[in-house]
């Protein structure tokens, strides 16, 4: 079993994030306040209900936004219609959600020939974002211009502004593009285009607001500062660097104070207080193909010390694992197995807690509709591998028993003395988080590793061809998509 000796080293780094990112109540406890997904990000836009006034250009009104297009809550996509109850682990496909996407309409408003030259200006050096400055129509509005305030001025300089907007915030790759990205990127609900663009105008400050539209991460700003240093002749280079760059408009514009996050092609959990990263833990990851691992962000709700688990129906029938428990007790006990045959003749088999259990001692609940979760293993040697795709999904976490005591310490208020007895305990105990963190599962084909270097990745699922695409194709109007509509599978087995 664990021993406080052998995960000293963890907690001292937990105690150092209290020191750094997050301030102590008592010796080793945690003051109860909002987390960083609770706290808001600073925005543009106006409080609620005080909307900034439209700006009028000499006897022209302002004209009214049309009403809002309904779009879906910013958490991940719940399916429509979840399976019958099943065993747990039985491999399933889960229905994606049904929706009607809508093509999102663009308020309209006045703009001074001064604003236009801005947004025009603005426009011209949109490319060091990595976007295409043709997208946004800059002839058509250079004509428009010349031509004088006006409806037609309004209608030209508000389509494209929004675009601008869309393309910063969310992402310019159309969401059918964005292979098993799950994650709901929330920015369009905390930073509405009609708030935006009319701050803008009523500032008359077209690319200072543009500049705060931008993820604030400084990866986005190492990728950003890449691509601006490679030479124009280098065009796959940039292409690459640009594809992940809108990558990360994917996903919040601020991550949050304290978050995890894991670049799957990398490999590699990371432990990131105030854009720092604190610890790093390598990760498995799924197998390409149907158990590849989805793109999620999610939050920690929960640390399971000495985990049970309940053995998928494709082993326990498939493979005669029920048949096996039940007819050899003293075999199942001694493998730490549980059977239970229930009335209609099925079979449940449970692994107990223990340092064989295939999630090893440490669980990290993130609850999704994916079935995804961080655990630890008994099969260390895989963390050994370059290449450690070996699971069915779920994320395989080095040193789990570590990352689950930090985040009981930091999460649930608990010393560490207690998170050390509770790992050595040998028996189940779920803590629940009193403050949850964020949790990011991403995919960056290049991007800063642990180290802090900018390097590529490789395309582990091949997800990177329909992005690089779409970058060569004409934009697309955005719709009300949130997330993929791809099926959801659920394994669950850590296997």
């Amino acid at each position: 079993m664990a021993s406080f000796k052998r995960f000293g080293s963890g907690v001292v780094s937990a105690l150092t994030l209290l020191a750094v990112g997050v301030q102590p109540v008592a010796a080793q406890k945690i003051k109860t306040e909002k987390m960083p997904e609770d706290l808001l990000p600073p925005t543009i836009a106006a409080p609620s209900g005080t909307p900034t006034p439209v700006p009028t250009s000499g006897a022209r009104p302002a004209r009214t936004a049309p009403a809002a297009v309904p779009t879906r809550a910013p958490t991940s996509a719940a399916p429509t219609t979840m399976p019958m109850q099943s065993p747990v682990g039985t491999p399933q496909a889960v229905s994606s959600p049904v929706v009607q996407e809508v093509v999102v309409t663009e308020p309209v408003m006045p703009w001074t020939v001064a604003d236009a030259q801005a947004l025009l200006s603005t426009i011209g050096y949109i490319g060091k974002e990595g976007l295409v400055p043709a997208d946004y129509q800059p002839a058509a509005l250079k004509a428009a211009i010349a031509r004088g305030e006006g409806d037609a001025l309004d209608a030209l300089a508000s389509r494209v502004f929004a675009w601008l907007i869309e393309d910063l915030r969310d992402g310019r790759t159309p969401m059918t593009a964005r292979v098993q990205w799950f994650a709901v990127d929330p920015d369009q609900d905390t930073m509405p285009t009609q708030q935006i663009m009319a701050q803008a105008l009523s500032d008359h400050d077209v690319p200072g607001v543009v500049a705060k539209l931008a993820p604030t991460n400084p990866d986005y700003a190492a990728l950003k500062d890449a691509l601006n240093a490679t030479p124009m002749a280098q065009k796959e280079r940039r292409a690459l660097i640009q594809a992940n760059m809108d990558r990360w408009r994917w996903l919040a514009r601020d991550l949050g104070t304290v978050y995890l996050m894991t670049n799957v092609p990398e490999f590699q959990l990371r432990l990131v207080v105030k854009n720092k990263i604190l610890r790093t833990y390598k990760t498995v990851v799924g197998k390409p193909g149907r158990t590849a691992t989805p793109q999620l962000a999610e939050t920690v709700s929960a640390v399971v010390f000495n985990p049970t688990w309940t053995v998928p129906q494709s082993i326990v029938k498939g493979e005669g694992l029920g048949a096996k428990v039940l007819n050899n007790p003293k075999w199942a006990a001694a493998n730490h197995y549980k059977g239970y045959k229930a009335e209609n003749g099925m079979i449940t088999v449970v692994q107990q807690p223990g340092p064989t259990n295939a999630l090893g001692l440490m669980k990290i609940d993130m609850p999704n509709p994916h079935a995804i979760y961080l655990h630890d293993t008994p099969s260390k040697s895989y963390f050994n591998a370059d290449v450690r795709a070996f699971s069915h999904g779920c994320i395989r976490t080095e040193r789990a028993v570590e990352l689950g005591m930090t985040m009981a310490i930091l999460g649930a208020g608990m010393s560490a003395t207690d998170a050390a007895e509770l790992s050595r305990a040998g028996e189940y105990k779920k803590v629940a988080m009193t403050r949850t963190f964020p949790v990011y599962l991403t995919y960056f084909t290049f991007a800063r590793s642990i180290d802090g270097t900018l390097k590529s990745f490789a395309d582990l699922y091949e997800r990177d061809a329909p992005v690089l695409a779409s970058f060569k194709a004409a934009r697309q109007l955005k719709t009300t998509q949130r997330a993929s509509d791809e099926a959801i599978i659920q394994l669950d087995n850590p296997l």
